[in-house]
C-alpha cells in the first residue's frame, strides 16, 4: 500500500483538510451535550425562557457549522481519493500496456481488469474512508471520555470500564468474521465464474442439453455460499445487540449513580444527561471504527493485488536510439538464425533450432498441425514473444536492438482471431495509419477484398460497426482486419491463420491482389490449408515445434512426409497431387 500512496502527492492539501474538517465537527458534536445540560439545569430547572432559546440558537448554530465542516471534509475526502483512483488506473493501465505477451499471458485477462476495476474501486473507498473516519471515531471516543471526566470523575469511571469491553466486543467480532468474510468473497467469485461461463456458454450448453446439470452446479454452490453468509452474518449480528446491552447496562449504571449523586448534590441532573449522551457517541464511533478496519483491511488487500501487478517487470529488453547507424541488409527481409522459443512456465521448448531466410518480396507460407508451432514462429518478428535462444533479424538487424514503435511500425500484423472495435468501419480503418485517406482506405478494402460488402452497407465508410465486430459475419471481420494493416503499407505483412473464415475464391483474389500490389511487400502466411499457401516463393512445414521441411510446393511433395500427408488428406488424393 505504501509504494501506491505516491498517487496521492497530488492531492497533499485535500489530505491535510479533510481530516482537519472532520476534527472540527467532532470538536462541536462534543460540545452538544455540554449545552444540553445548560438548557437542563438553568433554562429548564431555573424556568428561563431567555436562556433556552440562547442555548437552543447555540445548538443549531454548532449543528450547522458541524454540517458545513462535514460536507467540507467529504468534498476534500472524495476529491483525494477519486484523484488518487485516476492517477493509479493511468499508471496501472500504462503498466499493462507495457507488458510483453508473456507476461500478459503469465497473469491474465481476467485478473488485470479485475485490479483495473473492482481493486482499484476498493483502494478508492478505502482512502475515502481513511480521511474522514480514521482521526474522528478515536478523538470522539477519548475526547467523550475526557469530557466525561471534566463532568464528574466518580461518574466518568463508568466509561473507563466501558469503553475496553467495548472495544474488546467490536473488534472480537471482527477479528472472527474478517477470515469468514474473505471465505464469503472466495465462494461469491466461484458463483461468479460459473455465471460467466454460462453466459458465454449458453449455445454449447444448450447444443449439449445440458442445462439441468448447469442449473444443479449453481444452485450447489450458491448454497454453499448462503450457508457461509449465514453464518458469518449470524456471528455480525452479535454486535449491535451486545454492544447494546452495554451501553445500555453502562447507561443504567450512569443514571443509578448519577441519581444518588444528584440527590446528594454532587452533580446536576443535565450532567447525567450529558454523560448518558457521551456513552451514545463513543458507541456509534466505535461501531464506525470497526466498519472503517474491515474497509480499510480490503483496501490493503486489494492494494497488495495492485502492487504485484507493478511489480511485473516487462520481459522485453527496450532499445533505443537511431537506427540509421545500423547496417542493414536490404536483400534480407526477415532472417531466423537457431531461433528456440520457450514460453514462460513451460515445461519444454514450444520451438527449437529454427533457421531461414527470407528475401523482400517473397511470399512465405508457414503450415502444420494443431500447436506446431506455427503461431509462435510470426509473433517473434513484431517481438510479441522474445527468442530464448537464436537471432531474429529484420533488415539484417537484431530485432531486439529496434525501438519497439520502430520495428513494428514496418509491420502490418492480421492476428488469428479478428478484433474489431466499437465505432465505424473508418474509425478502425484509422487504426492502422491515423493521418488515411479516403482512398487509401477504399484502396486497402479492395485489395482485402472488403470493399463490396463495405459499399452495400449504410453509410459506407461510416457504417456502424459493434463492440468486437458482431453485426458482422466471421469472412467480414477478417477482411476488415486485414485491410486495416494493409493501410499502413507495411514492408512486412504477417497473416496469422487470418483468412480462415473465407471461401477458396476469396482467398484466391486476396492473395492475387497482394502480389499485385504497388510496394514490394513481404508477406507471412500462416494457414493450415495447403491451397493458401501451395503458390507461395517459401513454404515452411512445422511439426511439433522443429522445421519438417522447407521448399517450394512441387519441392515438399516431393522430399516431406509431413508435408504430402497434409496436402493428400485436404485434397483427398492418393500419392502426390
Amino acid at each position: 500500500m505504501k509504494n501506491l500512496l505516491i498517487y496521492l502527492k497530488g492531492y497533499k492539501k485535500e489530505t491535510v483538510l479533510a481530516p482537519l474538517f472532520k476534527m472540527l465537527e467532532a470538536s462541536f458534536e462534543l460540545l452538544v451535550p455540554l449545552v444540553m445540560a445548560q438548557i437542563i439545569d438553568r433554562g429548564i430547572a431555573q424556568e428561563d425562557r431567555g436562556l433556552i432559546f440562547r442555548m437552543c440558537l447555540i445548538m443549531i448554530l454548532l449543528g450547522v457549522i458541524g454540517l458545513a465542516c462535514s460536507i467540507t471534509a467529504q468534498y476534500f475526502a472524495a476529491k483525494a481519493a477519486v484523484g488518487f483512483s485516476a492517477e493509479l488506473k493511468h499508471s496501472l493501465f500504462d503498466h499493462i500496456q507495457s507488458l510483453s505477451f508473456s507476461e500478459m499471458d503469465t497473469i491474465g485477462t481476467s485478473t488485470l481488469i479485475t485490479r483495473m476495476t473492482s481493486d482499484v474501486n476498493q483502494v478508492q473507498s478505502g482512502v475515502n474512508l481513511v480521511l474522514r473516519l480514521f482521526l474522528r471515531s478515536p478523538f470522539i471516543v477519548l475526547g467523550a471520555m475526557v469530557m466525561a471526566f471534566t463532568i464528574d470523575v466518580r461518574a466518568a469511571m463508568v466509561f473507563v470500564v466501558t469503553i475496553p469491553l467495548l472495544c474488546i466486543v467490536v473488534f472480537g467480532i471482527m477479528l472472527i468474521s474478517m477470515p469468514l468474510y474473505k471465505k464469503v468473497q472466495a465462494l461469491l467469485d466461484k458463483i461468479l465464474g460459473i455465471t460467466r461461463e454460462n453466459l458465454t456458454g449458453a449455445r454449447v450448453v444448450r447444443a449439449f442439453n445440458k442445462e439441468e446439470t448447469e442449473i444443479e452446479r449453481f444452485k450447489e454452490g450458491n448454497e454453499s455460499l448462503t450457508k457461509m453468509q449465514m453464518f458469518v452474518g449470524r456471528i455480525s449480528a452479535l454486535m449491535n445487540p451486545v454492544t447494546y446491552i452495554i451501553i445500555n447496562g453502562a447507561a443504567a449504571v450512569l443514571i443509578w449513580t448519577g441519581a444518588w449523586q444528584v440527590e446528594s448534590g454532587y452533580i446536576t441532573q443535565g450532567e447525567v444527561v450529558a454523560l448518558v449522551n457521551y456513552m451514545s457517541q463513543i458507541l456509534v464511533e466505535l461501531i464506525k471504527l470497526a466498519n472503517l478496519i474491515i474497509t480499510v483491511t480490503k483496501a490493503f488487500a486489494c492494494a497488495n493485488r495492485i502492487e504485484a501487478v507493478f511489480e511485473t517487470k516487462p520481459g522485453l529488453a527496450l532499445a533505443s536510439g537511431d537506427m540509421a547507424d545500423k547496417k542493414m541488409k536490404p536483400e534480407e527481409a526477415v532472417s531466423f538464425e537457431h531461433v528456440s522459443l520457450t514460453y514462460q512456465n513451460a515445461g519444454e521448448e514450444s520451438l527449437t533450432d529454427i533457421h531461414f531466410k527470407v528475401r523482400k518480396g517473397q511470399t512465405v507460407g508457414i503450415i502444420g498441425g494443431t500447436g506446431s508451432g506455427k503461431s509462435s514462429i510470426v509473433h517473434l518478428i513484431p517481438r510479441f514473444y522474445d527468442a530464448a535462444s537464436g537471432i531474429v533479424k529484420v533488415d539484417g538487424v537484431d530485432v531486439k536492438e529496434y525501438p519497439l514503435e520502430e520495428l513494428r511500425a514496418k509491420i502490418g500484423m492480421v492476428m488469428q482471431k479478428a478484433v474489431l472495435f466499437k465505432g465505424t468501419v473508418k474509425e478502425n480503418l484509422l487504426w492502422g495509419k491515423e493521418d488515411a485517406t479516403e482512398e487509401e482506405m477504399w484502396r486497402a478494402l479492395e485489395i482485402s477484398q472488403a470493399k463490396e460488402f463495405v459499399e452495400t452497407k449504410e453509410g459506407g465508410l461510416e457504417a456502424k460497426i459493434a463492440q468486437g465486430g458482431k453485426n458482422l459475419s466471421g469472412g467480414q471481420k477478417q477482411r476488415l482486419t486485414i485491410a486495416r494493416a494493409l493501410i499502413r503499407k507495411p514492408e512486412i505483412l504477417i497473416l496469422d491463420d487470418s483468412a480462415s473464415a473465407l471461401d477458396f475464391a476469396t482467398d484466391a483474389k486476396l492473395r492475387k491482389a497482394l502480389r499485385e500490389m504497388e510496394k514490394e511487400l513481404t508477406v507471412f502466411i500462416v494457414s493450415q490449408r495447403a491451397s493458401s499457401i501451395q503458390h507461395a516463393d517459401m513454404i515452411i512445414v512445422m511439426d511439433d515445434g522443429r522445421m519438417a521441411g522447407i521448399g517450394t510446393h512441387e519441392e515438399l511433395l516431393e522430399n516431406c512426409g509431413v508435408y504430402r500427408e497434409i496436402y493428400d488428406s485436404q485434397f483427398k488424393k492418393e500419392g502426390r497431387g
